[in-house]
């Protein structure tokens, strides 16, 4: 194992399984602010379109480095292409005020609740007809 397994073992999960929002993931702790509507209905709201546009960016990048780490049977080959793939992910999710560990937490909380999860892909839908 590297210098950088705790990091990657969790956002190499996230890498390795997000294939799409309909994943079930049990025993997710919601956020909090997702959970209570009044004051930090608009905070919630700009973390979903955070996660939302994050999650569309995480799509690109997968699709730009996915080939190349199908390509390659070199695990050193391997963890220098998802480094660099993580590194680029972690820069898109703090252009939008969010954390590798925030995302994996919302991604956690979209996949466990139904209403979050219409809410986030009607925010992704929106963003792609942005594009």
């Amino acid at each position: 194992m590297n210098k950088f397994a705790p990091k990657y073992l969790v956002v190499g999960s996230v890498i390795a399984s997000l294939a799409g929002l309909t994943v079930g993931v049990t025993g997710a702790q919601e956020i909090p602010a997702l959970q209570q509507p009044s004051k930090q209905t608009e905070s919630a709201d700009k973390e979903l379109k955070a996660f939302a546009k994050s999650y569309l960016e995480f799509h690109k990048i997968r699709a730009e480095y996915e080939p190349a780490l199908n390509k390659t049977r070199d695990p050193q080959e391997q963890g220098k292409i998802e480094q660099e793939a993580l590194a680029k992910f972690d820069k898109a999710v703090q252009k939008q005020g969010l954390t590798l560990e925030s995302y994996f937490r919302m991604y956690q909380s979209v996949n466990a609740n139904e209403q979050i999860r219409e809410k986030v892909l009607r925010l992704i839908d929106e963003e792609r007809n942005k594009a």
